[in-house]
């Protein structure tokens, strides 16, 4: 008889703490969610919250969880946080100081510390920015004095986007999983519920377009596309290493080993994504915050409709995947540590030619990933604008959320077989970056 699975998860005592400690942050995460700030009308802010889909707006509300069209204490959500990360992970490559202090461990402390130090400057800026943004652009959406309000909403939410950051380190320390990745992925999964609910009493009009031969054909393509989102997540190209014998004295010898290298197809995540959307919708943008005619002619070739604006995507998408797979791994450094441990790779020259080697496979094996990566982004709006469908699945949050649910599985089944509970495992382990968990 098979054991149960979720009893054996609470078990472990250590694991039991981890979880309940993760849930118990979440909870105050989506609970400040839905706080609202004083002196906004919330009604007004989210009506033009539905009329501005496709917006900055609406991508950076994706992963605030409908923060900032509730202008909740936590509006800004993980973002300022996430951002301030990046510029230091993209500023390793340019710096040597900082690729440095990134190989050592008291320089990461020291840029953990300088990331902090940027995040309540995002904060800062980004909550003046939508101070303004509320004043000049949603009428009736300030109900108290213009210069209070500023004021109030700068420290509201500068104090709710240094609040989760603060959250964010205490699930990823004493927690289960990255916390920076669940509060994103909660933020994404708490949407399912209302956009259910929409969809249904769209069905259920007199008169409505969505039929329910469409509504399955969505759901089955919904389907497909999830399955092959954690095949190719999961997916990784192995590079056999052999690592030689080596005498360790008194006669004792060490028998020589074979492992590998796991390159994943899909090295960069969704950050292709997020970067690609982040500038293609940045003219239409630009053209609600000015008055310029030309622009707005502009922006209307870079709405969800548009063959222009799902070719640049795609294009988008492929560059940055090799851009940014390019900023996080670097083979030279991979090859100096694998010629230090005396590895090699079998038929290959250990140094240089193996910094080539590697690089030549990951180049190939990056484009597929690219393409997947493209379909993922380009079919949910497909479908959207051909079914005219009253909700969509969009591939950014189906990465988020499909990659921290593995990552998150990884963890727990780590923390069983570590104390030998396999029940949680017994029907199937998560085979995960080219080896089975």
């Amino acid at each position: 008889m098979t054991a149960p699975k979720i009893p054996n998860l609470f078990k472990v005592p250590e694991l039991k703490d981890k979880i309940l400690f993760t849930l118990l942050a979440l909870l105050v995460y989506r609970i400040g969610a839905h706080i609202a700030t004083p002196g906004v009308n919330v009604q007004a802010l989210a009506a033009y919250a539905q009329r501005s889909q496709g917006t900055l707006f609406s991508l950076y509300d994706l992963f605030a969880g409908g923060g900032l069209s509730r202008a909740a204490v936590f509006a800004l959500g993980i973002m300022p946080y996430i951002s301030a990360s990046i510029v230091f992970q993209l500023a390793g490559p340019v710096f040597p100081i900082i690729e440095k202090m990134q190989r050592d461990e008291e320089g990461r402390k020291k840029l953990t510390q300088w990331t902090r130090y940027l995040t309540v400057l995002l904060c800062l800026f980004q909550s003046y920015g939508y101070s303004l943004f509320i004043q000049s652009q949603i009428p009736g959406a300030v109900t108290m004095n213009p210069f209070g309000f500023k004021l109030l909403t700068v420290l509201t939410l500068t104090a709710g986007g240094v609040f989760i950051m603060w959250l964010g380190e205490q699930i990823t320390e004493r927690g289960i999983g990255n916390g920076m990745s669940l509060l994103i992925f909660f933020s994404i999964v708490e949407r399912i519920w209302p956009e259910t609910l929409k969809t249904f009493e769209t069905l259920t009009t007199p008169g409505s377009d969505l039929t329910i031969p469409k509504l399955l054909v969505v759901l089955g393509m919904m389907v497909l596309v999830v399955g092959a989102t954690v095949a190719v997540t999961v997916a990784a190209r192995r590079i056999p290493i052999q690592i030689p014998r080596k005498v360790m004295g008194r006669g004792r010898i060490r028998e020589g080993q074979k492992t590998f290298i796991p390159l994943r197809i899909n090295s960069s995540g969704v950050m292709p994504i997020i970067f690609a959307q982040s500038l293609i919708i940045v003219p239409g943008t630009l053209a609600q915050f000015s008055n310029i005619q030309w622009l707005k002619d502009f922006s209307t070739y870079f709405n969800y409709t548009s063959i222009a604006y799902l070719i640049t995507l795609a294009v988008l998408i492929v560059f940055f995947a090799y851009f940014y797979t390019s900023i996080i791994f670097n083979p030279v450094d991979l090859a100096e540590n694998l010629k230090k441990q005396g590895g090699f790779i079998p038929g290959v020259k250990p140094g240089a030619a193996t910094a080539d080697y590697i690089d030549e496979v990951l180049s190939r094996i990056t484009l597929p990933g690219a393409i997947f990566l493209t379909f993922v982004a380009v079919l949910p709006i497909i479908i959207g604008n051909v079914l005219n469908m009253p909700f969509g699945f969009g591939g950014t949050a189906l990465l988020i959320v499909v990659g921290v649910a593995l990552d998150t599985v990884q963890q727990v089944q780590q923390y069983l077989l570590l104390r030998h509970y396999d029940g949680f495992m017994k029907e199937g382990r998560v085979k995960f970056r080219g080896r089975t968990q």
